[in-house]
């Protein structure tokens, strides 16, 4: 319902379970639960239904004066790379999950299917484990050593040698790192590249 309330196409929207792979039953849900908003609801024949509306303006206005407080706290630590480095942006992250956590617990948030509205005897039925057989595996296996087989060698290397180039330049890399992609690097040799000079981020 809030894409289009806030004016987005409400059917061009993705299944709950598209992460874990092509599975129809919940991207058809996803699909009807968008079909029925926008056919049968009758929200999407106006362009902006909250236009004008006192209570989201004073919610848009909260979140303004919220996100200039945490730019403000961001830059008295010294910046963003900074607060990274002490650790503080990822404790700022630890802290707003165990409140979130801690609210669902005590029922202060609801959480329909987790705290509240649950089935008796049913933990999330329509949410199955996604099992990836042997057979996918190897699939994707040959395909990656297929990719590496039929690849330039030197315009591989030459990608990769200029992320990693980029990387202590502190230059833009997006564009190396797109021709790394062109060249047929994988996602895991670009990392490679960036960690020889950012190296991997240990918790403090």
């Amino acid at each position: 319902m809030p894409r289009p309330l806030a004016g987005f196409d409400p059917e061009d929207d993705l299944g709950y379970r598209a992460a874990a792979g092509e599975q129809p039953g919940p991207h058809r849900l996803a699909l009807r639960t968008q079909q029925i908003l926008a056919r049968e609801s009758g929200v999407a024949q106006t362009v902006d239904p909250l236009a004008g509306s006192y209570y989201l303006e004073s919610l848009t206005t909260s979140i303004e004066q919220e996100a200039r407080s945490y730019l403000e706290r961001i830059d008295a630590l010294g910046g963003v790379v900074a607060a990274i480095e002490r650790g503080w942006v990822q404790r700022e992250m630890e802290d707003a999950a165990y409140r979130h956590q801690r609210a669902v617990d005590a029922e202060e948030t609801i959480v329909v299917g987790v705290n509240r509205f649950k089935s008796p005897g049913e933990d999330f039925p329509c949410l199955p484990d996604q099992d990836v057989d042997e057979t996918a595996e190897r699939r994707q296996v040959e395909r990656v050593r297929a990719l590496r087989a039929r690849r330039d060698p030197l315009r591989w290397q030459t990608a990769l040698d200029r992320v990693t180039e980029q990387a202590r330049s502190a230059g833009n890399l997006m564009p190396v790192i797109l021709e790394a992609v062109e060249s047929c690097a994988t996602v895991g040799e670009i990392a490679a590249s960036l960690r020889q000079v950012f190296g991997e981020y240990q918790p403090r």
